[in-house]
């Protein structure tokens, strides 16, 4: 799998990502919005399962690099939504867009980039109605991105996350859909 946009090479994982990968998932900054920054051993945890995941399904969350020198910047791409998720989202959709970028490119406009990228090719290639994202309520940044990319919420749709316990602060989440072009 890979996909160019104008700045970015976008792209399956390879062995060279993992410790990249591990940068951005235990900054305590870029995962504020996220349960937990995460140590060295569950990154690795995490990129063995993101591999498993794209051998399975074809594609996942992919690695995101600069075109100009080739920098590992993070993750964008498109995940099929497991249990109990998908019985909590309406509609039960089956696939999600998501991006986490490391914070030294914030604020560039990468993330609705490379989102566009993935978008289309998610519905030029997979037989889909619609993709979704979802975020906590209170990820605003996030939620441009969602708007920038045409995306639209509907506030009945929002939701209790089914992962995080009751009254956890990150618990209620907002939901964005986009539907097939």
């Amino acid at each position: 799998m890979r996909l160019e946009t104008e700045r970015l090479v976008l792209r399956s994982w390879e062995q060279r990502d993992r410790l990249p990968l591990a940068t951005v998932l235990g900054d305590a900054e870029g995962r504020r919005f996220y349960p937990k920054a995460l140590t060295a051993d569950e990154a690795s945890a995490q990129f063995d399962s993101i591999l498993k995941r794209q051998t399975e399904h074809g594609f996942c969350f992919g690695a995101a690099e600069l075109k100009a020198g080739g920098s590992f910047v993070g993750m964008v791409g498109l995940g099929m939504i497991g249990e109990p998720l998908r019985s909590a989202l309406g509609g039960s959709p089956q696939v999600e867009i998501g991006w986490q970028l490391h914070r030294s490119v914030w604020g560039q406009g990468l993330a609705p980039e490379a989102a566009s990228a993935w978008l289309n090719w998610g519905f030029a290639n997979l037989p889909l109605d619609e993709i979704v994202a979802f975020t906590f309520e209170g990820n605003l940044p996030s939620q441009r991105v969602m708007q920038k990319l045409g995306m639209t919420r509907d506030p009945a749709d929002d939701f209790l996350h089914p992962g995080l316990p009751e009254g956890h602060p990150l618990r209620e989440h907002v939901l964005y859909r986009i539907a097939r072009p």
